[in-house]
């Protein structure tokens, strides 16, 4: 038996490929009529070849074997929250991410019969203390990998001011960074990319904005106090550029950690975009999340953590996190989404979007630092500019239906009402308050629409 049947094939060169498709049209343009560009500004060709693939093939550096399966928990009861973590951990959770809104919560409550040998413990808490994260040191003893995600430029990106002040802040994570010194399984730092998928920035800003991000923080605090970083990402429906986004950022920060002498890796953890949830035919954002959930897996993802498809306009209810927990759980272990460690590898279509989305936010990077930096460029309102003009050029082609969200902008059902259902305001919320920059502002493309829906419900 011959080893491989394509040893009765001849190699077919890309030029012979192309030659081919412009016979078939006719005369036609090719460029013209074969190859778009995208908003990230890459040129999307009909086909890829094997020249593609020695060209851009790149190794990935410490790209994880396997993937967990994430829980988001609000934490506004210690002892609800720690029924709900055990519940999601025997329903097939293997790490817990706990939003922290104050410092009353009592951490060895919430953490209470966890086996914290099994199950990767993460905490975002929605305030700056020393003195907070020490009882989560003693707490936890560090007997697993523990993951912070201390954000203050994040914080400043979203809410518009510091937790206290710049120079405040900056004192309190190096003291933070000083306590969890010696211990090398644990992530301090975490930066909130998701925010700027959120908000309107295509993936190039994104990355550009993400690495900028963390040079802020090596900057700040050196290398010497530096621990492994943590990358939240939002992922959006572009199926295969979600993929090489994520092996790109990876790509990028091993490009910018070498530089500083320390190590390459860091932690992603994925969730799904909200920026293209819809109100109306519900059911599709559970069709969404599923592949986007297997773009973060296959692009290299840590953890990933599924959003309800409900969420955007239900308060937290047990048959919508089940059943995002349980779209994990088919992927990892009905269809075998645990054994595809590097399986983007080699593909030539995505090797090449991996380059090219890497290329250009590296390029993209260099300029915002030659112009200052990343927080520098946020206190003048720069960043915030870009994103929101790449946000309109999004939202024009969702309203002019060149980008489509199934039930919303196109197929939709005019009986459908929703208006009834509504547990949580599911638009952008205004809070007149005083800040020091113009917040970054995350935004539905549905919005508008949704709202001129609504009105017409009975």
């Amino acid at each position: 038996m011959k080893e491989s049947l394509f040893d009765d094939f001849p190699p077919v060169s890309a030029k012979a490929w192309k030659q081919q498709i412009q016979y078939a049209l006719k005369g036609a343009d090719y460029n013209k009529n074969m190859v778009y560009e995208t908003l990230e500004g890459i040129s999307i060709k009909p086909f890829y070849h094997a020249d593609d693939l020695q060209q851009h093939r790149l190794a990935q550096p410490n790209a994880p074997e396997t993937w967990a399966i994430g829980q988001e928990l609000f934490v506004a009861d210690a002892k609800r929250a720690n029924t709900k973590a055990l519940k999601a951990i025997l329903g097939g959770a293997e790490s817990l991410v706990c939003t922290i809104p104050s410092e009353n919560i009592a951490i060895h409550t919430l953490i209470d019969g966890i086996d914290l040998s099994a199950t990767t413990l993460h905490f975002k808490c929605q305030f700056l203390s020393k003195s907070y994260t020490t009882r989560l040191l003693k707490a936890t003893a560090i007997t697993t990998p523990l993951v912070l995600h201390i954000d203050p430029i994040g914080h400043l990106a979203r809410s518009g001011n510091w937790y206290a002040n710049q120079a405040t802040d900056h004192t309190t994570v190096t003291e933070i960074l000083k306590l969890f010194k010696a211990h090398k399984n644990t992530s301090v730092l975490s930066v909130d990319g998701s925010l700027y998928q959120n908000a309107g920035a295509p993936m190039v800003q994104q990355l550009a904005y993400a690495l900028a991000h963390a040079h802020e923080y090596l900057v700040d605090y050196g290398p010497d106090l530096f621990q492994k970083l943590t990358f939240n990402i939002a992922v959006g429906s572009n199926y295969f550029f979600e993929i090489a986004k994520i092996r790109a950022l990876r790509l990028l920060w091993r490009t910018l950690a070498e530089r500083y002498g320390i190590a390459t890796d860091c932690h992603i953890m994925a969730v799904p975009s909200r920026r293209n949830k819809t109100l109306y035919a519900t059911n599709t954002n559970m069709l969404r999340t599923t592949t986007e959930c297997m773009s973060a897996i296959i692009g290299g993802a840590n953890t990933v953590c599924n959003t309800p498809y409900d969420a955007i306009y239900h308060k937290t209810n047990v048959f919508g996190e089940r059943s995002a927990r349980n779209q994990l759980l088919l992927l990892k272990h009905e269809s075998h989404f645990d054994q595809i460690a590097q399986a983007a590898e080699g593909a030539y279509y995505i090797e090449t979007l991996t380059h090219q989305l890497a290329q250009k936010a590296l390029e993209l990077f260099k300029s915002i630092e030659a112009s200052g930096g990343f927080l520098e460029q946020l206190k003048n309102g720069i960043i915030q500019r870009k994103i929101n003009e790449s946000a309109q050029k999004e939202q024009q082609l969702f309203d002019t239906r060149n980008e489509i969200l199934v039930g919303t902008n196109a197929f939709q059902k005019p009986s459908e009402t929703v208006k009834h259902t509504l547990e949580l305001y599911p638009f952008v919320k205004t809070k007149p308050r005083k800040t020091l920059i113009v917040p970054i502002i995350p935004k539905r493309l549905a919005e508008v629409m949704e709202q001129e829906r609504l009105k017409g419900e009975q």
